[in-house]
């Protein structure tokens, strides 16, 4: 087993005692908290007469049933169930005493945008959520869990959860990523790689220089899939970018309490001797901007590859690659640049920061991957690149926070420009639980996690997996394109597209 990383160090701190059954009694730092998986745990609560033990460790927010038209968003909601999930949830965390950031609030948004933006999220944590995306978090070096309803009752009524101790897999992403690759392509390449299951029984440690050259928000998006890679978590060692970022944020330590923190943030960091149970190596420099053409994450290739041919495959996945190419419509041999597209999805807890948004609207824009920081502003509307006929866009930022910082910078106009709608904060199309969703056959090309058949809501919709870069090349072509292809070719237009 594992030792030395800072995995075993932080399951080492929060571990209370070991159980009867083998597994661990381990206390959680940070519990999150949404209005879907939470209704069931404060019933169990009422039903055995047991307050909440820490209050004060739980954040609470709504995501996933909100609607992120503005119209829609007046109470009650219009969608009688998402109403009765939201009232429940005001009225549990009135009662609990917990802290929440609900409609009309500024920090609302989806649960793994809003707490590392907030400062809530720290190295070191054990940070817990009813939502399989809290790996999410690692990216700050915690270790994100998702539980069930009944670990948060656990959570609620003790502040711990049961659980297994995973192995520890290294993963070393070396060399440089090219312009308009970013960390969406890297992780959907090592679950490529790995497969949707190679993680099972294993958390990941994202490191080497490819790594370490990400920003926050690009670690973020990292660790957020680590779960559609099999693994339990996924996490990224704390290092002067990740003290940046959490320097004066709202809930962040202050001062000499800050100074105190990072000393304990770097105590946890893995040993340079840590012993691994595994390590794979990537070549950064081997990576391209990356699509989906199946109906799994690991189902994906470069956007100007062929599609495989399912013989050409290992044996175990040639049913399922034959299945998805009958779903998708992917041609073997071809390759998924120049599918049409009937929609172009931006947003989500893996893509839906400020940098995703500045990203894709420097694509619209015609502008370089070095000049994302000067979009927006008095931007020429002539001269930014229009959706293609017959296309959908839909710019839903990660949080409310996000959202108002995207307008101050003008970065909204970019997108309305081009004839995205520009939303509120929420998952949206994501998981289509708030009517944001496919219809029929409509082929999405999305900035979001997973792509199995009806996540966008239609049985019969396509879902493609993109980066925001790649997604808004598609808007423009109205097909899935190549950002590089896209912005060079508006480059040599003086910025047409």
């Amino acid at each position: 087993m594992s030792e030395g990383t800072l995995y075993d160090k932080v399951w080492d701190r929060h571990t209370v005692t070991e159980l009867p059954d083998g597994r661990d009694q381990l206390f959680v730092g940070l519990h999150l908290m949404h209005e879907v998986t939470s209704p069931q745990a404060f019933g169990m609560l009422r039903e055995r007469g047991i307050e909440v033990a820490f209050p004060e460790r739980t954040v609470a927010t709504t995501d996933h049933i909100v609607p992120t038209a503005s119209a829609e968003r007046d109470r009650p909601l219009a969608d009688g169930q998402a109403e009765t999930m939201l009232s429940e949830l005001e009225r549990n965390v009135s009662e609990a005493g917990i802290r929440f950031f609900g409609l009309g609030d500024d920090r609302q948004g989806i649960t793994h945008v809003v707490a590392p933006e907030q400062g809530l999220t720290r190295p070191g944590m054990t940070v817990a959520c009813g939502d399989s995306h809290t790996s999410t978090h690692g990216a700050l070096g915690a270790v994100g869990v998702g539980i069930g309803t009944s670990q948060i009752r656990d959570v609620l009524a003790t502040g711990c959860i049961a659980a297994e101790k995973q192995s520890v897999r290294r993963i070393e992403v070396t060399g440089e990523l090219d312009d308009w690759v970013s960390a969406k392509d890297v992780i959907v390449t090592i679950i490529r790689q790995l497969g949707v299951d190679g993680g099972v029984g294993h958390v990941y440690e994202y490191g080497g220089p490819a790594i370490r050259a990400l920003d926050i928000e690009g670690r973020l998006a990292l660790c957020n899939m680590s779960i559609e890679g099999g693994a339990r978590a996924g996490y990224v060692q704390p290092d002067e970018t990740t003290y940046d970022y959490l320097r004066g944020r709202p809930f962040a330590p202050e001062g000499e309490a800050f100074a105190a923190a990072r000393e304990e943030w770097e105590a946890i960091r893995s040993e340079p001797d840590a012993t691994y149970d595994d390590v794979v190596e990537i070549d950064a420099d081997q990576i391209s901007p990356l699509v989906t053409w199946g109906t799994n994450p690991a189902q994906a290739v470069g956007v100007d590859e062929p599609v495989p041919e399912p013989a050409d495959l290992p044996e175990g996945e040639r049913e399922a690659a034959r299945e998805a190419q009958a779903h998708t419509g992917a041609t073997p041999g071809e390759p998924m640049a120049g599918t049409p597209v009937d929609v172009v999805f931006l947003g989500t807890c893996t893509n839906g920061r400020v940098s995703d948004f500045r990203r894709a609207a420097a694509v619209l824009e015609g502008r370089g991957p070095d000049e994302t920081d000067a979009v927006g502003g008095d931007v020429d509307a002539d001269a930014v690149g229009q959706i293609a006929d017959g296309v959908r866009g839909l710019a839903v930022p990660g949080s409310e926070t996000v959202r108002q910082e995207l307008e101050a910078a003008g970065v909204d106009e970019t997108f309305r420009a081009a004839g995205f709608e520009w939303r509120e904060a929420g998952c949206s199309m994501c998981l289509a639980m708030n009517g944001d969703e496919l219809v029929g056959d409509e082929l999405c090309v999305s900035a979001s996690n997973r792509n199995y058949v009806g996540r966008q809501g239609s049985t019969d919709a396509r879902t493609v997996l993109a980066s925001p870069a790649t997604a808004a090349a598609s808007a423009v072509r109205g097909e899935i394109a190549d950002p590089r292809v896209v912005t060079e070719t508006a480059d040599a237009q003086g910025g047409e597209q």
